[in-house]
């Protein structure tokens, strides 16, 4: 799907605790439901995350996860828990009157993904991952290194904002460095966007994502039987291959594709092209593998 393509509706859901999520949705009316959940947290749907659609094949439903993209407040943390973005996704659907939807997700959506397809298994009809994170204690003290998630969560939280665009830059640095990816640092309101993203991020992080008991591969047993491909670069620095493996062994049926050299770039081209054969088999066949 080109990235120019406009949504074919457009919505502004209030959920309690203040917060207004901005939904998009893309391709047709008509076609296969699919969600397509956005990493992070905090970093909002993307031109690029929903390029790896064929459109005329798929209703693809993109919302903005509280506090992220279009979402308002942006960077807000109140009422701001895993546990309410998945009942965000109960009320998206049935607002939109989809009873099973294809759940899409990379990094942070993978997880999310997970777990919500244990907590609503019947809305459920298969789940592509891609980058999947565990949210493991180990996997987000490996992330910040030598960095204190505690100094930066505190810092972007200053009301001083050198203090807080300081803060961000570390952590886009050190992010950069690891997904081996080389963006244009940013400034300006570029910076702004990506203090409110972290802000989020470190929110989620400092508190485990939720995500520690049960943890996420604990919850895999509620996980519904249907379609999985797991996609992951074997050199991903952000999020382990060890835990696609480990996802695998927990999903029954599951199939896990490795991807050469590609780092944690959703825009690698061969990530790209592994996402967008899948989807286009499962269009086709109901399958993400030939």
């Amino acid at each position: 799907m080109s990235s120019s393509t406009p949504p074919f509706a457009t919505h502004a859901l209030a959920v309690p605790g203040g917060h207004v999520l901005s939904v998009q949705e893309f391709g047709r009316p008509d076609g296969m439901p699919a969600v397509l959940l956005h990493g992070g947290p905090g970093s909002g749907c993307t031109p690029l995350l929903r390029s790896v659609f064929d459109a005329p094949h798929w209703r693809i439903v993109c919302p903005d996860q509280r506090g992220a993209g279009a979402s308002r407040p942006r960077g807000g943390i109140e009422r701001n828990t895993t546990e309410d973005l998945i009942a965000d996704l109960r009320r998206i659907r049935e607002q939109l009157g989809i009873e099973r939807w294809v759940v899409v997700g990379g990094s942070w959506g993978a997880t999310l993904a997970l777990a919500y397809a244990a907590a609503e298994p019947q809305a459920v009809a298969a789940l592509l991952l891609r980058a999947s994170f565990l949210a493991r204690a180990e996997d987000i003290e490996a992330f910040f290194g030598e960095l204190s998630l505690r100094q930066l969560a505190a810092d972007l939280e200053s009301p001083d904002a050198p203090t807080r665009d300081a803060a961000a830059l570390a952590w886009w640095r050190r992010e950069q460095q690891l997904a081996g990816t080389r963006a244009a640092e940013p400034h300006g309101e570029a910076l702004a966007a990506q203090v409110d993203r972290l802000r989020v991020q470190a929110h989620y992080l400092r508190h485990g994502c939720w995500l520690q008991a049960p943890t996420l591969l604990e919850r895999c047993e509620a996980v519904p039987r249907v379609p999985t491909h797991l996609i992951h670069a074997d050199n991903d620095r952000i999020c382990p291959p060890e835990g696609a493996g480990l996802l695998q062994r927990r999903l029954p049926g599951a199939t896990l594709q490795w991807i050469s050299d590609a780092g944690h770039d959703a825009a690698h081209p061969a990530m790209l092209a592994a996402m967008r054969a899948a989807l286009s088999n499962h269009a086709r066949s109901g399958r993400f593998t030939p």
